[in-house]
């Protein structure tokens, strides 16, 4: 019994192919396998390197503070970051303004692996991304981005809410008065590039009062 086909010619579609849930999944496995290709055997995993990342620059952060920047739920990662103080890639220091907390650190070992998976891993970002065509990648990750902040908030206290969508709109109206500053100066920088233009001598292509002009001459008539 043939296969029924749709009017284009093309296979019918499967409940799969319209199921967000089952495409991000595929997606997953796509981006770690480019993941895992692309850094080699042995390297840090992607969610050591994301608390490596995380911790980068800082003087360390609580797991809670972890569990909220990377996304890990607590119990994997409190397992996770247990096996990378083995191994000596992280390190726990006290709090300096809370004595009872604990704060994971990167260590040196940490920061050296850091530092070797970084050009691997934006190869890895590089290639995934290239997939899509140049025009759809912004968006693509943009909607990444939107999917994960919108779960993320709808997971926080009422209270927690409001003070995130208070600190997105500060950043929101900071960026806009950087762009705003940013368009002034480039107008001040233009207006100056303008008066030091050499300016065009007024008589150029003009005909003064200085200049005589020349006399109509009437015609004679001539006699026959």
């Amino acid at each position: 019994m043939k296969k029924s086909r749709q009017a284009d010619g093309s296979a019918p579609r499967t409940v799969l192919e319209d199921s967000p849930s089952h495409l991000l999944h595929r997606v997953l496995q796509i981006a770690l396998d480019i993941y895992n290709a692309e850094t080699g055997e042995g390297a840090l995993t992607q969610r050591q390197y994301a608390v490596l990342k995380a911790l980068h620059g800082t003087d360390g952060l609580s797991q809670t503070d972890l569990v909220r920047l990377t996304g890990i739920d607590r119990s994997t990662l409190a397992d996770l970051v247990a096996r990378m103080l083995t191994r000596n890639l992280l390190k726990r220091e006290r709090s300096t303004t809370d004595a009872r907390a604990n704060l994971v650190q990167i260590a040196e070992a940490g920061q050296t692996a850091l530092d070797e998976m970084e050009p691997r891993v934006m190869a890895a970002d590089e290639k995934i991304l290239s997939l899509l065509s140049p025009p759809k990648r912004d968006s693509f990750v943009k909607l990444l981005r939107k999917i994960t902040s919108a779960r993320e908030e709808g997971a926080l206290a009422p209270e927690d809410r409001a003070t995130l969508k208070a600190e997105k709109a500060a950043q929101k109206a900071e960026k806009k008065a950087r762009k705003k500053a940013h368009k002034k100066d480039d107008t001040r920088k233009l207006a100056k590039k303008l008066r030091k233009l050499p300016m065009p001598a007024l008589s150029e292509g003009v005909v003064g009062e200085d200049v005589a002009a020349e006399p109509v001459v009437a015609p004679v008539a001539v006699k026959a």
